[in-house]
């Protein structure tokens, strides 16, 4: 994640947006796929929605969540975290 924060230096204000929507990283579940590595690495929140690591497509994906703790939805894209934070800025 700090690799983010230094190619997003040059970009203030979504540097900011990242500042502000990141977390310590934390394991969360989701219901289909996650029982190989015990759940993905969700490394930011924004509103209803999370950041998380996919680890069996290496990339990192948006999927909203209902219930804290837990990803909706599983995605496969393969975006690199400051691709992702400059997408959603």
């Amino acid at each position: 994640m700090e690799y983010c924060s230094d190619i997003l230096f040059n970009k203030p204000n979504c540097l900011k947006f990242w500042e502000y929507i990141k977390i310590v990283p934390e394991k969360w579940k989701e219901r289909t796929v996650d029982e190989e590595g015990g759940g993905f690495w969700v490394v930011a929140v924004l509103g209803k929605s999370v950041i998380y690591y996919n680890d069996i497509e290496e990339g990192y994906n948006l999927s909203t969540f209902t219930n804290y703790g837990k990803i909706d939805n599983y995605y496969c894209n393969q975006m690199e975290l400051h691709e992702m934070i400059e997408s959603l800025f």
